[in-house]
């Protein structure tokens, strides 16, 4: 019996080791990965719309009056941001092979985004030439409106569908586990019994004391199922770090990210396009309610109700007086640092929040040049210097979370790469001693 059942141990951890090693592969070179380049996708899209209007209002009238310092800035961006797209697109492409649905997304947005740089070549070959600014602004507006319409709702999309991937294989994995953990302990916890009884009854048996070679090999059983129940549990507990603590925080982080940037991409569009400034002004607030959500607030008034909200937070913590996507990073803070980096990441946001308003009212002075130097110039006090500012505290929050991320599927592996090896030498050296130990005493009976 006791060998019956270290064999049924033996093949559930191998069966569970095995299962859980394609699990964390899946998740570190599939589903992670996957929507990772998802929302890089997102984000580049709005910063390659972001720099192409940043390039015509720095450009000046071909060439004439123009801001070098931001035009040249601008000009990199965007051949980045197209470089990531790009590159994110066949990423994408190369990891939906068998999803249909993903596949065809990605389909519509290769398709989609070849004819928005081709409006945005127009629009800035038409910039190229004096006086050919309408003709670009009215290419850029053709452009924004196919990026806004249908290419960033795709890749958001991507973004959730992907997201969505790994949240069914983290489901699946931990009822899987869960179920291996059960049954490592219906199979191990009799073994160990069934063991310690044989020791006994032999002992009593033979009025003898007990048998040291039966001794190491139970010995050998208990530790076998340490290490099977430890390579369980740390999967376990570390889907849980992985997915939730973790990788949750990357998702709401990045997709605040491209948030960020398009709102940002809203004041230029504001400067750049004045016949559509309202509607730029209202997206603008839209966005950073999606932020930091103060229900009621107008631009007017947002500053000062952010400035209240968030000193009532830092008094209590759990105060809910605003939501977003800070809040959802906030209340999902977990590892060392991620608190006090995901706070300064909305103070720095406060600022760049209070330079709108700078901008706003410079452009309502008429002081439009002025405001266009504020908004994309590289002055210590400009508001794209407090953009970047705010922009590199999220990227520190969002890498404390990616690099515990990393680290729970290491923690993992490891845990599956030594603890599956000694459990199952253990068992069958268990295995091994009992025989040894039970052979003289059975040799006695013939």
């Amino acid at each position: 019996m006791c060998l019956l059942l270290g064999a049924g141990l033996l093949l559930l951890v191998t069966l569970a080791a095995t299962g859980a090693w394609r699990t964390w592969d899946a998740i570190q070179h599939r589903e992670a990965p996957r929507t990772v380049a998802a929302t890089e996708l997102n984000l580049a899209l709005d910063d390659m719309d972001a720099q192409t209007a940043n390039i015509l209002l720095s450009s000046g009238d071909a060439g004439k009056g123009r801001l070098e310092e931001s035009y040249s800035k601008a000009n990199g961006f965007y051949h980045d941001a197209q470089e990531t797209i790009s590159r994110s697109l066949r990423a994408l492409g190369a990891a939906s092979e068998g999803d249909t649905a993903t596949q065809d997304t990605v389909v519509a947005l290769t398709d989609g985004f070849a004819h928005y740089q081709e409006l945005i070549g127009r629009a800035l070959e038409n910039d190229a030439h004096p006086g050919g600014k309408d003709a670009a602004r009215d290419c850029y507006r053709q452009a924004t409106g196919l990026l806004s319409r249908e290419l960033l709702p795709r890749a958001r999309d991507l973004v959730e569908a992907n997201d969505a991937v790994y949240q069914k294989e983290y489901i699946a994995a931990r009822s899987v586990l869960e179920m291996w953990l059960i049954a490592a302990a219906i199979v191990g916890v009799p073994l160990i019994v069934a063991l310690v009884v044989l020791n006994v009854g032999i002992a009593r048996t033979f009025h003898r004391v007990f048998n040291p070679v039966l001794l190491a090999g139970t010995l050998c059983a208990v530790t076998a199922v340490l290490c099977a129940g430890r390579l369980l549990c740390v999967s376990f507990d570390e889907l849980k770090v992985a997915r939730h603590d973790a990788f949750d925080s990357v998702v709401a982080l990045s997709r605040s990210k491209a948030i960020g940037y398009d709102a940002n991409a809203d004041e230029s569009r504001y400067l750049l396009d004045v016949a559509s400034r309202p509607a730029y002004e209202r997206t603008f607030l839209e966005k950073s309610q999606d932020l930091y959500g103060i229900e009621g607030a107008g631009l007017s008034s947002y500053d000062q109700e952010l400035a209240e909200t968030w000193a009532a937070y830092q008094r209590d913590n759990g105060d809910e007086q605003f939501t977003g996507e800070y809040r959802r990073e906030l209340d999902n803070i977990t590892f060392a640092g991620e608190r006090k980096a995901a706070e300064r990441t909305v103070e720095a946001y406060a600022v760049y929040q209070r330079d709108d308003r700078t901008f706003r009212r410079l452009v309502a002075e008429g002081r439009t040049r002025e405001a266009t130097v504020f908004c994309i110039g590289w002055a210590s006090d400009t508001s794209n210097v407090h953009f970047g500012v705010w922009m590199k505290a999220l990227d520190e929050v969002t890498a404390i979370n990616a690099v515990h991320h990393d680290k729970a599927i290491a923690t993992a592996r490891h845990a599956i790469d030594v603890q599956g090896p000694v459990t199952l030498c253990t068992l069958l050296l268990g295995a091994g001693l009992l025989v040894r130990g039970l052979r003289p005493r059975l040799a006695e009976f013939g």
